[in-house]
């Protein structure tokens, strides 16, 4: 005996067989959703896990520190290339030296560079330079008196738009023989000093040499 069809309890009759058809259709598309949901939050489970193991796995901690410049070693180079004496302070103790090299060009200027967290300091060794050579690297700064350190006698640089000259504040320039040597950056008038003592012995042995 044939099994009578299933009522429904929505319809209050049996389903039509296009009736069944859109139902179990429907169920279809509704578990495919459904697993098309499942396999996007997995694959977004799997991108979060191995970006979290590539993390994990790159090395930490600080960047080697850089080598020490031995302006000694530098200087001697240079001054053999160059066929000149020139100036190679012993940097004070805990002060960084960041570069040690030729730089600029009308005139050439051998440099060293001193620097830390707050303040930084500039020694350049101008080939030749001529005595308007500080004004020009200082921007248009002028002479405002003179500073006697340790045997050497400065010019002293008022400047007074520090940003039109370079983030410099403070500068100091005497002449070396036929060179001019400055100090000069961003620092206070102890840092400076304490620099151009430091440069002084420098100074007084170019003189000597140039006699």
């Amino acid at each position: 005996m044939a099994k009578p069809p299933r009522i429904v309890a929505e319809l209050g009759r049996p389903e039509t067989p296009d009736e069944t058809a859109a139902r179990k259709a429907e169920s279809s598309r509704v578990h495919r959703e459904s697993q098309n949901t499942r396999n996007l939050v997995a694959a977004l489970i799997v991108t979060i896990a191995v970006v979290i193991v590539v993390i994990l796995a790159v090395p930490r901690g600080a960047p080697p520190e850089r080598e020490p410049i031995d302006v000694a070693a530098v200087a001697e180079g240079v001054s053999a290339a160059e066929d000149r004496a020139i100036v190679a302070p012993d940097a004070p103790d805990g002060w960084q030296v960041n570069v040690a090299a030729i730089e600029g060009d009308g005139p050439r200027a051998w440099t060293i560079v001193y620097a830390d967290d707050t303040w930084f300091l500039r020694v350049a060794q101008g080939f030749d330079a001529d005595a308007a050579w500080p004004t020009r690297v200082l921007s248009g700064a002028s002479v405002d008196g003179t500073v006697t350190i340790d045997g050497v006698t400065w010019d002293r640089y008022e400047i007074d738009d520090p940003s039109r000259a370079g983030n410099v504040s403070v500068a100091l320039a005497t002449q070396a023989g036929p060179d001019t040597v400055m100090v000069y950056g961003k620092a206070d008038d102890e840092t400076i000093e304490k620099a151009a003592a430091v440069v002084a012995p420098e100074v007084l042995r170019l003189r000597e040499e140039a006699e």
